[in-house]
C-alpha cells in the first residue's frame, strides 16, 4: 500500500475526525504535526502553504496525491478503501449521515475555529468573556439541533446511524471534545453523550484523542 501521511494538529477537530476515519479503517499512517500556534503558526510556512494554500489542517498525502479538507479526505478514504465503510449502503442513509456530519463540519465547527477566535480577539478586540460567549452560543445551538435529529430517530442506534460508527460519529466526537474544553453544559444532550461514550470505548476513537497525539501539550 502507498504510504499515508496526515498533517495534523492535536487539538484540531478537523484533523481529529480524519484520525478517527483512518483508525476505523485500520489504515497505517504517519502523523506529521503542524503546530497552529507556535511561532505564529507553522501552517503559515511557505513549505506547508505549498501543500495546502488555505494554510489549514488537515492535509493528507497518499502516495503522490495531496488532499485537503477533512470531509473530502474522509470520503476519498471511503472510496479508495471501501472496507469498513464510513457511509451506509443506501442513498437515504448516506444522505442522513452526510447531513449530520455537515451540521458539525460546515455549520457548527467553523464558528469556533481557531482562526475565528483569533480574528475576534486581534481584529475585533473582543474580550475573553465575549469570545467564550460566542463559542458557547453556537455550540449549544448546533448540538441542540443534532440532539433533536438523533433522539428517537429509527435510524439512530448505538451510534449516530445504526450500530456501526461512521462519518457522523467521526464529526460528533471531536466537536464534543471542544464542548468539554470550553465548559459547555452537556446535560441537554443525552443522546449525544451516550453516543460519545460508545465511540470513545472503541480503540479507533481512543487512539485518535487529542491527548494521545505525539504533539499533545
Amino acid at each position: 500500500m502507498e504510504p499515508i501521511e496526515l498533517f495534523s494538529y492535536w487539538r484540531s477537530s478537523a484533523a481529529y475526525r480524519v484520525r478517527i476515519g483512518l483508525n476505523l479503517k485500520g489504515l497505517p499512517h504517519r502523523i506529521t504535526p503542524v503546530h497552529l500556534v507556535r511561532e505564529g503558526g507553522e501552517q503559515h510556512s511557505a513549505a506547508y502553504a505549498a501543500l495546502n494554500p488555505q494554510e489549514l489542517v488537515p492535509t493528507l498525502r497518499h502516495g503522490d496525491r495531496v488532499l485537503q479538507q477533512s470531509m473530502a479526505i474522509l470520503e476519498y478514504l471511503d472510496e479508495v478503501f471501501p472496507a469498513t465503510p464510513l457511509l451506509p449502503s443506501d442513498a437515504e442513509g448516506r444522505a442522513r449521515v452526510r447531513a449530520l456530519a455537515q451540521l458539525v463540519a460546515c455549520d457548527l465547527h467553523p464558528l469556533n475555529n481557531l482562526r475565528v477566535m483569533q480574528y475576534l480577539e486581534r481584529t475585533l478586540q473582543a474580550s475573553a468573556e465575549a469570545r467564550t460567549a460566542w463559542t458557547l452560543h453556537w455550540m449549544a445551538e448546533g448540538l441542540a439541533a443534532m440532539e433533536t435529529l438523533l433522539a428517537d430517530h429509527l435510524a439512530t442506534g448505538t451510534f449516530c446511524h445504526g450500530d456501526q460508527p461512521g462519518l457522523a460519529d467521526a464529526c460528533l466526537v471531536p466537536q464534543l471534545y471542544n464542548a468539554h474544553r470550553f465548559g459547555l453544559v452537556l446535560a441537554p444532550y443525552p443522546t449525544l453523550q451516550r453516543i460519545e461514550a460508545a465511540c470513545l470505548a472503541l480503540p479507533a476513537f481512543d487512539a485518535a484523542r487529542p491527548e494521545h497525539q505525539i504533539d499533545a501539550g
